[in-house]
């Protein structure tokens, strides 16, 4: 009996901890992508409920709505897409996130890979 309430309490703690740490990036966030020689500006407003995540990125294009959003744990993934000289073109976005930093690699569903690109909470 002692060892049910014992493991009990365990299995109920390590699920509070595990809600405790999980990231809230609602807010607005900023970064540069590297795409090629050129640095490109993009400012990122989330808006999380619960795993899901919704929102836009804004570059020198206009904004862009997030598809897809998640967030697990301190994993980010999302979609956004864009017309590129008249081809719809995805671009995949998955990253990690730290405290106040954003760590995304960001791919164009064509295979072109940009890095990873870190983001800032703006204040």
């Amino acid at each position: 009996m002692t060892r049910r309430i014992l493991f009990a309490t365990a299995v109920l703690c390590a699920v509070f901890a595990g809600l405790a740490l999980a990231a809230d990036i609602s807010g607005n966030w900023s970064g540069t992508m590297q795409a090629g020689d050129s640095p490109v500006p993009l400012t990122f407003a989330f808006k999380q409920d619960g795993e899901k995540l919704t929102g836009t990125v804004t570059g020198p294009g206009g904004p862009l709505e997030l598809n897809e959003g998640k967030v697990v744990g301190d994993k980010v993934t999302f979609y956004v897409q864009t017309d590129m000289g008249g081809t719809l073109t995805k671009f995949i976005s998955e990253g990690v996130i730290k405290g106040e930093e954003i760590t995304l690699n960001i791919r164009a569903d064509s295979g072109m890979d940009f890095g990873p690109t870190l983001l800032k909470r703006i204040k």
